[in-house]
């Protein structure tokens, strides 16, 4: 967890500091989107939907406990982004950024025990995000051009892998200076501390998992901080921190530590084999289930094993050992209803990259037919005579899980039946407008049916998602000449809806050039 860049929010103990920040919430919003536009442009950075939506799913629990305990103030949690960015880097770390950005890399998803642990860190990072520690720091330091604070804290968050690349993005010993600034105070670890403790328990998590977090990172900061570890940097931990969170676990509340979910073993495992390890390790891990110590394992940790073992058995295309592996790891879920989703996933995935994409479909689980009821008849006088003969549909609206509807349509595209998919991408892209990767699938599945026009507006709208406004116009244009050419055959309404969001975003791309011409 890097202290560098914390976002900042508010407020659920006094808002310290607020009425003197030096950024305002529309600044440091604006500050947030430019780190995040080069974060996306990381090689580093991966749109994982299954790793994704794991951690995400922990980080909104804690900002509905934020937000019932009055920590998350209205106004912040509409100015705020409140998106999570996955680092696939091996270091044990996350990371809060101004304007309510989260990053967390696979390396610590790979290490932690517990979904517990891992809610520990994102809490300590959203307290940080809520007290808007960034703002006040700013206050301190004395006012600095959004922009140049981006080069800082990228050139801080790059200096954890490479003391050079931090060099090239903070010119100066002054940037330098700011950056060592940027680190939080004790005072504002503390904080973090008690407050995200006290959104464990609202979010539904063991405050049990604070401690033995800190317990791991403790050990860790004995025997082997190597570099890999850059929260034991940032976070100074004492034995004073320690105690103060094993002291908020009342008496007889005490556990040896939190039990590990299934689901979450698998996906610990996940982030381990989608790190930057090299070939002979994925061969270790492929080889785990055939050991002889397997059998004496915790039923976790075998399932943990086996999922390590089918992943790393894919990435290496040794199909027919992931074709054990994953028998064995569909046998070992069984009846555990997430982690057997997880395992048909898995098992998707696999077939597909195998170059088998009927079987991939077979996989997954079915998509459920719309439940069929009769229709009550009513009688002369109005009251329910019994039911009629006659039958409606009754649709319920289900929102897709984004693992599965991305996976599914990829595995339609290539058997070409992927028009199946456009209602359910539409509706997902109108709830979730800055999701780049299901704009675009969309765009594929528009181009497959030969929506060209849409197609492109689609990738317009995955630019935009990232902030990369110049692409999105190009593309926008692209798609506007397209219309012209088609002339009467154009789709009018589609035509004026690529219009109005060219025009939006030509102004969002000139507001961006002209903070960047003013910070010269």
């Amino acid at each position: 967890m890097q202290c560098i860049a914390p976002p900042a929010l508010s407020q659920g103990l006094p808002t310290l500091g607020d009425g003197a920040s030096s950024l305002t919430t529309g600044e440091e919003r604006r500050l947030g989107d430019q780190i995040a536009k080069e974060l996306y442009r990381d090689p580093d950075y991966l749109d994982d939907p299954v790793l994704q939506e794991y951690v995400e799913g922990i980080w909104l629990q804690l900002q509905g406990a934020a937000r019932k305990r009055g920590e998350l103030s209205p106004e912040l949690e509409e100015r705020f982004a409140w998106t999570l960015l996955l680092g696939k880097d091996r270091q044990v770390n996350a990371f809060a950024l101004p304007g309510g950005y989260m990053g967390v890399y696979l390396g610590l998803i790979g290490v932690v025990s517990s979904g517990d642990e891992l809610a520990s860190v994102l809490a300590h990072e959203t307290s940080h995000i809520t007290q808007r520690h960034i703002a006040r720091l700013m206050a301190q330091q004395g006012r600095q051009t959004p922009l140049m604070l981006a080069s800082m804290i990228l050139g801080a968050l790059a200096a954890t892998r490479s003391p050079d690349a931090a060099m090239a993005l903070m010119a100066g010993g002054s940037a330098l200076a700011v950056q060592n600034q940027l680190n939080f105070s004790r005072a504002m670890e503390s904080e973090a501390d008690r407050m995200g403790h006290s959104l464990m328990a609202p979010a539904g998590f063991s405050p049990q998992g604070f401690v033995s977090m800190f317990g791991k990172l403790q050990q860790a900061s004995r025997l082997n901080d190597n570099g890999s570890w850059p929260y034991l940097r940032s976070h100074p931990l004492t034995t004073q921190r320690i105690a103060d969170m094993d002291s908020r676990i009342p008496p007889g509340k005490r556990a040896a530590g939190p039990a590990p979910t299934l689901e979450h073993m698998m996906m610990a495992a996940r982030a381990r084999v989608l790190s930057n390890y090299g070939v002979e390790v994925l061969r270790q891990w492929e080889t785990l289930p055939r050991s002889g110590s397997f059998a004496a394992l915790p039923q976790a940790d075998q399932v943990g094993q086996l999922y390590a073992a089918t992943l790393s058995a894919v990435q290496l295309q040794d199909w027919k050992i992931a074709r054990e592996t994953m028998a064995r790891l569909l046998a070992a879920t069984g009846g555990n209803r997430e982690a057997q989703l997880q395992t048909q996933w898995l098992q998707a995935e696999l077939e597909f990259k195998a170059g088998n994409a009927q079987a991939a479909l077979a996989a997954l689980p079915p998509v459920q037919a719309p439940a069929t009821l009769a229709a009550p008849k009513v009688a002369a006088n109005g009251n329910l005579a019994g039911p009629s003969l006659s039958t409606v549909n009754v649709v319920e609206h289900v929102a897709p899980r984004r693992p599965e509807m991305l996976l599914r349509s990829e595995i339609l595209l290539k058997l070409r039946q992927a028009d199946a998919m456009t209602s359910s991408l539409q509706t997902w892209v109108t709830d979730h407008p800055q999701d780049a990767t299901s704009w675009q699938t969309l765009a594929r599945v528009w181009r497959a049916q030969g929506q060209e026009m849409r197609a492109l507006r689609a990738e317009a709208e995955a630019q935009v998602a990232h902030y990369d406004y110049a692409a999105a116009v190009d593309r926008f244009k692209a798609a506007q000449d397209l219309a012209r050419r088609a002339g009467a055959r154009a789709d009018y309404f589609e035509a004026s809806i690529i219009d109005t969001r060219l025009r939006a975003v030509q102004e969002q791309l000139r507001e961006q050039t002209r903070d960047k011409s003013l910070n010269k």
